[in-house]
């Protein structure tokens, strides 16, 4: 029963990690930046290229 509840809410870990790279491959296109490059950056450094993101001048 644990390991159940485990799998689950590591799936649930990577859902949102996925999501939020897709975000940022969002906001990087919207400031004229690769959305391909930010979408890898952010699958490894997750909330921290958000952050990065914000205050990154448009091109």
């Amino acid at each position: 029963m644990i390991k159940k509840g485990v799998m689950e809410l590591d799936n649930s870990y990577f859902v949102g990690w996925g999501t939020l790279a897709l975000i940022n491959a969002g906001l990087a296109q919207g400031k004229n930046r690769t959305a391909l490059k930010w979408f890898i950056l952010s699958l490894f450094l997750g909330p921290l290229a958000t952050f990065i993101l914000l205050f990154v001048e448009k091109r």
